[in-house]
């Protein structure tokens, strides 16, 4: 149920923006595989990055927390 409540939120933030001078060894929590993949990536929206092979359901819950906080 969780999960599928997180791709709910997911589904709705597709299209949020994520700036593309973000530091993200400066989203807390992020784990480093998290942090190594979106930064070489460097995707434009929440959607982009929840495509990247190897990026958790828990680093994109984290990064959505950190953008809503920030915009």
């Amino acid at each position: 149920a969780r999960q599928r409540t997180l791709a709910e939120r997911l589904r709705r933030l597709e299209d949020k923006r994520i700036p593309g001078d973000l530091d993200y060894a400066q989203v807390k929590n992020l784990s480093s595989e998290g942090i190594e993949k979106l930064s070489r990536v460097r995707p434009r929206t929440l959607g982009q990055a929840a495509r990247i092979p190897g990026i958790s359901q828990a680093d994109l819950a984290i990064l959505m927390v950190f953008l809503k906080g920030k915009v």
